[in-house]
């Protein structure tokens, strides 16, 4: 894993993840821990007689999916302080059982902090299924360390 701080950022700049197949344990697991059992989501016999003729994994699931593919991009790792909220998300297209996703990450936006120890970074989400399309966006800022503020944060850490 490479590690990126602020300066190493570009507006533009483009990750990809590998791709994570959707499960059936995903979709009971997510369904059990939020406690929404919509039959969208819980009932096949019902999900036939919808739209789209089978259950929809819930789509704040993609929302955590894609925070988990941020990790293995490993880009955030020693660098991330907080990360400040989601906007505008938006479901383009359902999430189903079997289907492979991928998260592209966009830089949008770079703003040094006043310290120089950090600063804010504009990111866009796409979760991309396999047939190459947009399933989900949005956008969330986070604040990164630069590779100044990593180093007074080792140098606290020894005192």
């Amino acid at each position: 894993m490479t590690t990126y701080y602020l300066e190493d950022f570009a507006v533009g700049q483009v990750f990809e993840s590998g791709g994570r197949t959707i499960t059936e344990a995903d979709l009971t697991f997510f369904s059990m821990l939020s406690g929404d059992w919509n039959p969208l989501h819980a009932n096949a016999e019902f999900a036939k007689t919808t739209r789209f003729g089978q259950r929809v994994v819930h789509g704040v699931l993609g929302i955590a999916v894609s925070t988990g593919m941020l990790h293995e991009l490993g880009i955030f790792h020693d660098s991330v302080i907080a990360m400040l909220g989601f906007r505008n998300w938006n479901f383009l297209a359902p999430l189903l059982v079997n289907d492979t996703i991928h998260l592209k990450l966009t830089i949008t936006s770079l703003e040094p902090g006043k310290s120089g120890n950090s600063g804010k970074l504009g990111r866009r989400f796409q979760l991309i299924n396999q047939n190459g399309e947009v399933a989900q966006e949005g956008e969330s800022d986070v604040l990164v360390l630069t590779r100044a503020g990593a180093a007074a944060k080792k140098e606290q850490a020894k005192v």
